[in-house]
């Protein structure tokens, strides 16, 4: 099902070009939104105080990315607690804001402010109201970093990267039933993944593993973590520095067994994968995640295209 919804992230060449590779968007544009005047040109509503806003028109398959996924994403790239500056353009025409169509997207992005509000001491000054109007921008404006790969931008080259590697897998990955866990799974495999089990230190399949390729959820097959960010901790279980997508993992503070520790679960399959701790290497981020190969099915690089996971492949360039 196709879906609209129109973002507003300071300038709009940028925005468009970071929101056009995602997986899941079906097609962007750029234009004037939510102003008080007809037809806007560029020089108008940089100069005449029209009060529209630079703002990209994104339409996305439903089914493939949810709007909860690429406000995320659009968070990302904008710094929410300014009025009417991002980088270093200024003006009520860069301001930030997201404008929607259907009424039912309001709940869903008021909770995502909510969420975006409890990393900050600064009110969020992200405006939200439904899309009162919209024009196109001019042509010359539509794809223009494509049209102009040096022109400018304000989002850094290492966002654009990250764009394109995301994925909203919480469409793609689902949860399976106990039963058919029980039925599909080891049974080590099912205790440490439904019982919060722990297998033995140096005796599972991947501590000693160190191949190119990726490590999926054995439950869901989500993609968790690659290779390059797997070191040898001498501990006996995989360690990693970090996950491919820090939101497909919930991190638990766990109690047990005399000790205050931090689990480290699936999101989406609600599996239990081990524990993180602060005594990773300092150059990585300082982090180990601690997880257990029952957890995990590893799928190496000769055969992620065949498997689905080809759109991982430049994680191991």
């Amino acid at each position: 099902m196709k879906k609209e919804i129109y973002l507003a992230g300071g300038c709009f060449w940028g925005t468009e070009k970071y929101f056009e590779d995602i997986q899941g968007v079906i097609e962007t544009q750029v234009g004037y939104a939510n102003g008080n005047t007809k037809n806007p040109t560029y020089e108008e509503v940089c100069n005449k105080e029209t009060g529209h806003a630079e703002t990209v028109k994104v339409i996305y398959d439903e089914e493939k990315i949810g709007l909860a996924f690429i406000l995320n994403l659009y968070y990302d790239v904008i710094n929410p607690i300014t009025f009417n500056r991002q980088g270093g353009d200024v003006g009520s025409q860069y301001r930030t804001g997201i404008y929607y169509v259907d009424p039912q997207d309001e709940n869903t992005i008021e909770n995502s402010i909510l969420e975006l509000q409890k990393k900050y001491k600064e009110k969020i000054a992200i405006e939200v109201k439904p899309l009162l109007n919209y024009y196109k921008a001019e042509e010359y404006h539509q794809k223009y970093l494509d049209k102009n790969p040096n022109g400018y931008c304000h989002i850094g080259k290492e966002k654009f990267d990250k764009s394109k590697q995301a994925v909203d897998y919480s469409k793609t990955y689902t949860p399976k039933s106990k039963e058919v866990l029980a039925s599909s799974l080891t049974e080590m495999q099912y205790n440490v993944t439904q019982n919060s089990a722990t297998e033995p230190a140096f005796q599972n399949e991947y501590y000693d593993v160190f191949k190119e390729g990726i490590y999926v959820d054995i439950t869901t097959g989500e993609p968790l973590f690659v290779s390059s960010d797997k070191f040898e901790s001498g501990c006996g279980w995989p360690s990693f520095a970090k996950p491919i997508n820090k939101n497909a993992i919930i991190e638990i503070k766990d109690k047990t067994h005399g000790m205050v520790r931090t689990e480290v679960r699936n999101k989406v399959g609600d599996a239990h994968l081990g524990h993180v701790f602060s005594d990773g290497p300092i150059e990585s981020g300082g982090l180990r995640y601690c997880i257990n190969s029952a957890s995990l099915k590893f799928v190496s690089k000769e055969k992620m295209e065949m498997e689905g996971y080809g759109y991982l492949l430049s994680l191991l360039n």
